[in-house]
């Protein structure tokens, strides 16, 4: 076991801000993990992926655990689908990249989305009309209490909006990520963004659509390697039948969709430019020029300030409005 004391955390978080790991590691598999699992039972522990997804505002007292776990296998193969496994520590957009260009479809609207293939199941990342649980058929995992092994399936997941169980118990750290694929593909119109992109294009191949989506979020996001970043800052509101009906006696342009069960998503980039805080600064933090739903780090390494300015906007927002925004990022 190749544990590391008192690691630098900078560099392990888009954010780039500063914290000291006092317990560091990065098991290279399964069994590697459960064995340091099993030796440091008593140890407060963190799982970090690629770190596009938290920032650290304080030193973590404890064991951080990076698994490194990488690779990409066809488990099994039909004329109509595909079964791929990847390891946790697999760069998420070269994920995509693979199977794209395999002419496997189920990830092309992911296209880019920053960090790891582990990372995927526990955000329920999504884009343009897909998530990460329509593709995931099963996750391989390791309890950080016990260092058991185990096998969950997509409805053991407990995929929502950004969320499953990975997110809600911090108690599994994922190994590898099992997908379910089409070898077909027809484009679908699901995204105004997207269909604008491809018009002109009768019927986009996946390696269209993939070009295209990635030249949107070209267009609309930070570098995060020449502004930190950890990409879209806070969930879309989810809101009731009443509260829906409330907001939009003040904002009759409210974009809402509908969210199953008599509830309904609005934008939470639209809630944040309407209460004026679209490219704003305060010191070195602000809101993306471009896209108000990011918060951009401009040259700050204490993330204490960050999380200052994410207060800053989400009570704004629920003063004028009165819905409160809830990050996607971890704060730690």
């Amino acid at each position: 076991m190749n544990i590391q004391h008192n690691i630098q955390l900078q560099p392990y978080n888009s954010f780039r801000t500063k914290a000291v790991a006092r317990l560091f590691c990065e098991p290279q598999t399964a069994e590697e993990l459960s064995e340091i699992v099993k030796a440091y039972p008593g140890e407060k522990k963190l799982i970090l992926g690629a770190g596009f997804n938290l920032f650290f505002t304080e030193d973590y007292d404890g064991l951080i655990i990076r698994p490194a776990m990488g690779g990409i296998n066809i488990l099994s193969e039909t004329d109509s689908e595909v079964l791929l496994e990847a390891g946790a520590a697999e760069d998420w957009d070269t994920f995509v990249a693979y199977a794209v260009s395999k002419g496997f479809a189920g990830l092309e609207n992911l296209s880019l989305i920053p960090g790891s293939v582990g990372a995927s199941p526990v955000q329920n990342i999504g884009a343009y009309g897909t998530e990460a649980k329509d593709t995931v058929i099963r996750v391989n995992a390791v309890d950080i209490r016990t260092g058991e092994r185990i096998i969950f399936t997509s409805e053991e997941c407990g995929f929502s909006y950004r969320d499953s169980i990975f997110k809600r118990t911090c108690r599994y750290v994922i190994t590898s990520v099992i997908f379910r694929l089409s070898k077909s593909f027809n484009y679908k119109e699901k995204y105004i963004d997207l269909s604008r992109e491809l018009e002109g294009v009768p019927s986009p191949t996946l390696s269209q659509v993939r070009e295209a989506i990635i030249r949107i979020r070209t267009r609309k996001l930070p570098d995060y390697t020449v502004l930190p970043n950890a990409g879209s800052f806070f969930k879309n509101p989810l809101l009731s039948k009443e509260e829906k009906e409330m907001l939009q006696h003040k904002l009759v342009d409210l974009p809402v969709y509908n969210a199953g069960d008599n509830m309904f998503k609005t934008s939470a980039a639209f809630l944040i430019e309407k209460a004026g805080y679209k490219g704003i600064r305060r010191g070195m933090v602000g809101t993306y020029e471009h896209h108000s739903l990011i918060i951009v780090n401009y040259g700050t390494d204490n993330g204490k300030e960050i999380a200052d300015f994410m207060k800053e906007v989400q009570n704004g927002i629920y003063q004028q409005f009165g819905v409160m925004l809830e990050p996607e990022v971890w704060i730690f």
